[in-house]
């Protein structure tokens, strides 16, 4: 069992089935709120925060879930899914797998996730913990083990605990903040942030629609 390393974080043990044993794992809801300062506390305009990740990584990027717009003002209903592409929370997944390697500190990492989604959507131990504030938002902070979410046990276990969905995370990142994704409730992509050498292994993805961008450009949303 993997210890709670936050101070003030309410553990619960999880557990999976693989390859017929089961193993233990710790998921930490955090009342300790620190960890989120670098995001909470920035300057950055809240949209472009909330869209594109919080500034100062070298280099940033779209994930696309769908493509872009053809046109101005196009409605995001018009937009006909393809059979073959990955649910989002699985491209999430293949993207933090594929930022691991370029992450210098242990596998774990955070997740905020937004509390609009209702009470209802969360365990109970989240929900008792305090949540951080940027302008217009409201995030849960817990703590996880990437690799465990990466593989969908973090996912399974959440299900587990609330018999529904698991919300996707607003924002992701490692321990030492080497790269975060960030993914508001309103575009049709996700925003990343991390050293070029990651941006360019996430484009390279075949599992994965990334076009690079620059931080001040304007960036295409349906109507």
């Amino acid at each position: 069992m993997v210890d709670a390393l936050v101070s003030g974080s309410v553990p619960w043990d999880l557990q999976r089935r693989a390859g017929g044993t089961m193993r233990g794992m710790t998921f930490n809801p955090c009342s300790d709120l620190t960890a989120a300062e670098w995001i909470t506390a920035s300057d950055e305009p809240w949209w472009s925060l909330v869209t594109l990740g919080p500034p100062g990584f070298p280099a940033y990027a779209r994930l696309r879930f769908i493509p872009d717009p053809a046109y101005e003002g196009q409605p995001e209903n018009d937009v006909v899914p393809q059979g073959d592409d990955l649910p989002e929370i699985d491209q999430l997944r293949v993207a933090v797998e594929t930022l691991l390697p370029h992450t210098d500190s242990s596998a774990e990492g955070y997740l905020m996730m937004w509390d609009g989604w209702g009470e209802d959507a969360f365990p109970d131990a989240i929900v008792r913990t305090a949540r951080v504030v940027v302008p217009n938002r409201e995030y849960y902070v817990c703590k996880v083990s990437l690799p465990d979410f990466v593989s969908g046990v973090v996912e399974a276990s959440w299900e587990a605990r609330t018999g529904g969905d698991m919300p996707p995370p607003a924002f992701i990142w490692p321990v030492d903040r080497s790269w975060c994704i960030t993914q508001d409730v309103d575009p049709h992509w996700a925003g990343i942030g991390a050293e070029q050498a990651a941006i360019t292994s996430l484009s390279a993805q075949l599992h994965l629609d990334v076009v690079q961008v620059e931080p001040d450009q304007k960036l295409p949303f349906y109507y």
